[in-house]
């Protein structure tokens, strides 16, 4: 049953008190419609037959700068003077002493700014402690090294950013804890995350099923604000579907700007999305999306290629792996993309069965090369080489000289000419800069190449604090062989654009 008393006396608690921080400092904390009719209204109205609250998990989810940290801090407050709850134990956890120390930091401040909450209370600053001596209660913010710790017999938990929870400790000892309160109240308040392993995941994933009526659990109560993978992440009217309060306290300039900055950052697109439209992404540090790499497929006709120079890059693996030679070619302002690669024939079954990827298929298909054996016959891939070598014409190709000293010297010995490229940021950072360019532009033609394809959907990349990134072979959720080749590649196509187009074709000539 729903009981409106009930749920304004919350409410009536939570406006007496003030903001702290920013321009609201000092004002009343006004609950938003959205604050007030999706979370406080139902989570402390609507109560079982006996009086004490139906709900005993709710998992808040929205993106960031809506005001989580405030809420937590004066929902805190009120399990702590006004639930009614004798000798209450309220805790705000966390992964780390920095955040668990955020909602802590709050509730403190607003205590301080009220007379009446004041006298009834002490703040333990070094123990990050609150204690009400009128009730015999306590909050206490915790982070997870505390886990091990025994005795909680928790009446309210707020779990701060669950996303960033390395394991579980910490929410199981938690949230095992409250099996003799009355009516403990679980609150989970949090963004998206990426781990799909994760306790936030697994928490998302039972909260959908409630919403969608295929888990019936009247204890949980789920609130969501997302964008869906469905939608466009670029228009402004999708973020208001993760930002409830965007047009109140929430700054869309602020928003506009750190969306400028993911779209000229390709790879900050992820953070932006799960920071700011609260979506569940693949990887922290994905590198493109995927639809940006399809969009730029182009037509690649291997025919009109033979008349083109192109330059070439051979990512070699170890010996029972993928091998991968890849050719680029100019074509005016596009560069077509031409891939070969190998894979040991003998390991193809148990490949397909251990991984669910499908080698056999590419390989009847022509799209990989299976040599004899169970491990890579570099005999063959040399020899394929030449064969390519007398169909189109090779300026250079680019080798890891730490990973083709054999080979590299048999390529130069032939009359081939190769290019050392260190696996480096400081080499790999331009070209792979370059490839996002074409790809964003729609100018790196790679035809649909299953393989390739698949290969991209796997990249992960790392950067530094100068920007510089580069591909990640040991992040990356499977094999990156070909667009770690590719990207080796365009590392010397990259000093040889094509100039058969002269410049003033595009623009008049300039006048000093």
């Amino acid at each position: 049953m729903y009981d409106e008393k009930t749920a304004l006396r919350v409410k009536n608690f939570i406006e007496a008190q003030k903001h702290t921080t920013g321009q609201y400092a000092g004002k009343p904390f006004i609950l938003q419609d959205w604050q007030w009719k999706d979370i406080i209204s139902p989570l402390y109205g609507t109560l079982n037959q006996d009086g004490s609250r139906q709900y005993r998990t709710c998992l808040v989810m929205v993106a960031r700068k809506n005001g989580k940290t405030t809420l937590a801090a004066v929902i805190a407050l009120y399990h702590l003077f006004a639930d009614g709850e004798k000798g209450g134990q309220i805790y705000s956890a966390a992964t780390d002493r920095d955040q668990a120390s955020l909602v802590f930091n709050e509730a403190a401040s607003m205590v301080r700014q009220s007379p009446v909450l004041s006298r009834k209370c002490k703040i333990i600053d070094s123990q990050k402690r609150i204690v009400n001596y009128k009730n015999n209660s306590f909050y206490r913010a915790i982070a997870a090294d505390a886990a091990s710790a025994h005795g909680y017999n928790a009446s309210c938990i707020i779990y701060d950013e669950l996303h960033a929870a390395a394991n579980r400790e910490l929410y199981d000892v938690l949230s095992t804890s409250m099996g003799a309160r009355r009516q403990p109240l679980l609150f989970i308040i949090s963004t998206a995350g990426f781990d799909r392993n994760s306790i936030l995941w697994e928490q998302y994933n039972y909260a959908n099923k409630v919403l969608k009526g295929a888990v019936k659990d009247d204890t949980y109560l789920p609130v969501i604000y997302e964008a869906d993978d469905k939608d466009d992440w670029q228009n402004e009217e999708v973020w208001y579907k993760a930002n409830p309060a965007l047009g109140t306290f929430r700054n869309i300039d602020e928003m506009r700007s750190s969306y400028t900055k993911a779209k000229e950052n390709p790879p900050e697109i992820n953070k932006f999305k799960r920071l700011y439209l609260n979506m569940w992404t693949s990887s922290e540090t994905e590198w493109l999306p995927f639809a940006d790499w399809k969009n730029s497929a182009g037509d690649v006709n291997p025919e009109t290629l033979k008349k083109c120079k192109c330059y070439g890059g051979l990512d070699l693996s170890s010996s029972d792996d993928i091998t991968a030679l890849v050719l680029v070619f100019w074509q005016g302002e596009a560069l077509k993309v031409l891939p070969f690669f190998f894979i040991p024939k003998d390991n193809i079954e148990k490949r397909v069965k251990k991984d669910n990827v499908p080698y056999d298929l590419w390989v009847s298909k022509g799209l990989i090369f299976a040599t004899e054996g169970n491990v890579i016959d570099y005999n063959f891939v040399e020899e394929k080489i030449y064969e390519i070598a007398k169909i189109y014409d090779i300026e250079e190709i680019a080798v890891d000289p730490y990973n083709a000293l054999m080979l590299n010297q048999k390529l130069s010995d032939s009359g081939l000419i190769t290019a050392e490229v260190r696996q480096g940021m400081k080499s790999l950072s331009p070209p792979t800069k370059e490839c996002e360019r074409l790809i964003l532009s729609g100018n790196l033609h790679h035809g649909n190449n299953e393989v390739l394809n698949w290969m991209f959907s796997n990249v992960m990349i790392i950067s530094d604090l100068n920007d510089n990134r580069r591909v990640d072979k040991q992040k990356s959720k499977e094999k990156i062989d070909g667009i770690q080749a590719l990207i080796m590649a365009v590392s010397r196509a990259s000093l040889h654009i094509d100039n058969t187009k002269s410049i003033y074709d595009t623009r008049d000539i300039l006048v000093f």
